[in-house]
């Protein structure tokens, strides 16, 4: 018991960050899962659009929110809303181009409106993993944080 008491303490501060990210991502999950299958499914915008609009309005929600709550950012320099952006957009391109032409291949006898739902699910995982450490190691480095 005592090991795992020291392996926390050790990593407090990592698993504090990974909790509170969990927790603002679980609310801007369901607020762009809502956004961009409504935009797909009901407005009949195309994959890319509905998943960008998506994550846009997500981005501008998690980028509050996580300097405050996850990462506590007290001094905010001039490029961090610039690398907040480049972070963003560079995990959303890497992981929704990933995620269709893969589940594409997986599901190639379903319809595309399958696919594209499927596809946008994917991608959702994939950018949370890849968007969490490029928060924490490009975005909210070390400086300025309390």
């Amino acid at each position: 018991m005592k090991k795992i008491r020291d392996l926390y303490e050790q990593h407090k501060e990592f698993m504090m960050e990974v909790i509170h990210f969990g927790m603002v991502g679980v609310i801007n999950t369901v607020l762009g899962w809502l956004i961009m299958f409504l935009l797909y499914n009901l407005a009949h915008m195309t994959y890319w659009v509905s998943s960008a609009i998506s994550y846009i309005i997500g981005s501008i929600f998690s980028y509050h929110a996580n300097s405050k709550v996850t990462f506590k950012v007290e001094k905010k320099d001039r490029w961090l809303v610039w690398r907040f952006a480049f972070n963003i957009a560079l995990c959303y391109l890497i992981a929704f181009g990933v995620a269709k032409p893969l589940v594409r291949i997986v599901l190639s006898s379903q319809p595309a409106v399958i696919v594209d739902n499927v596809a946008m699910v994917v991608g959702m995982g994939l950018f949370i993993v890849m968007n969490f450490f490029g928060q924490k190691i490009l975005v909210f480095r070390k400086t300025g944080r309390k």
